[in-house]
C-alpha cells in the first residue's frame, strides 16, 4: 500500500529492505535492467580455435587411446604435430 509523503508523491514500492538501512524500489529496478538488456547488444561468445592439425590425426589419437578431442590436440601440439611423435610419448612410459 502506497502512503504519501510529504510532497505529495506516493510511496515507491519497495522489493527488498536490508538491515543496513537500504532498499531498492521496483521503478528503478526495472528501468536498470532495461537500460542493460537494451541498450548494449549480447556479446558473441569467442569461437574456438580451428585445430592446425589433421581431423585424421585427432580422431586417430582420440579413439585408439580412449580420451577426449582437446587431449589429443593437445597432445600433438606438444608433438608438434607429428603423428609418430604424439603415438611414441603416448606408448613408451616416461
Amino acid at each position: 500500500m502506497a502512503s504519501s509523503r510529504s510532497n505529495g508523491r506516493p510511496e515507491p514500492e519497495v522489493i527488498a529492505s536490508f538491515l543496513d538501512g537500504h532498499s531498492y524500489s521496483k521503478g528503478k529496478l526495472e528501468e536498470a535492467s532495461r537500460v542493460l538488456r537494451l541498450d548494449k547488444p549480447y556479446p558473441k561468445p569467442p569461437k574456438a580455435p580451428l585445430s592446425t592439425f589433421k581431423a585424421e590425426d585427432i580422431e586417430l589419437i582420440a579413439q585408439e587411446f580412449e580420451m577426449a578431442r582437446a587431449q589429443a590436440e593437445k597432445i600433438l601440439s606438444e608433438a608438434n604435430g607429428e603423428l609418430a611423435k604424439a603415438l611414441n610419448t603416448l606408448v613408451i612410459l616416461p
